[in-house]
């Protein structure tokens, strides 16, 4: 397994004080985010329960990660917590989640190979534009001259956000996360 599928021995954690949580509120209407699918999906017509897991960017084959990225907290993890959906992704299914997304700013044809690559069974979101982030406030941060969404994990339902994971540390436990909440009743509607 390469390097980019572990965290670095002393990778910062995200600090617990960091709470821009955004409270249960609709996603912003009408927002089609483009897929993987080469289609649309606006989360605001959600209806089921879905998990929507939020990165800043994958790495593409090949690409050294700088240190400089690794020193920012909570933002290397990004193919461990896409991994770990993929992983656990039929046992959400069975516990009641009709859908599961990965959304980051970047563009769909860049997500494509990383979805092919690591053989994900769910599509993948761009918001390249940052409307959805906007949207609902989510918190962001720049790195390399662009602006990227922190790591965090959403459930939705009948287009509103009902839990919200954040921070996220570590990733590739993101998935376990979820799962631990539906045992607890957590995704079941009421």
């Amino acid at each position: 397994m390469s390097r980019r599928h572990h965290l670095p021995l002393h990778h910062p954690r995200p600090p617990r004080r960091w709470r821009h949580l955004p409270p249960p509120r609709r996603c912003p209407p009408p927002l089609p985010l483009p897929t993987t699918a080469s289609s649309t999906l606006d989360p605001s017509t959600l209806s089921r329960l879905t998990i929507i897991f939020i990165y800043p960017r994958t790495g593409a084959p090949g690409e050294t990660i700088p240190d400089s990225w690794n020193a920012i907290p909570g933002a290397r993890g990004c193919t461990p917590q896409a991994c770990s959906f993929r992983d656990l992704y039929q046992e959400l299914k069975s516990k009641g989640v009709e859908a599961v997304y990965g959304l980051s700013t970047q563009g769909t044809e860049y997500q494509r190979e990383a979805k092919e690559r690591l053989g994900l069974p769910y599509e993948l979101l761009s918001d390249e534009r940052l409307e959805f982030a906007r949207g609902l406030g989510l918190p962001t941060f720049e790195f390399g001259g662009k602006r990227l969404i922190k790591r965090m994990t959403l459930a939705v339902r009948e287009g509103r956000v009902v839990r919200v994971w954040y921070p996220v540390f570590p990733p590739d436990k993101s998935a376990k996360e979820v799962v631990r909440w539906l045992d607890e009743g957590g995704g079941k509607e009421g």
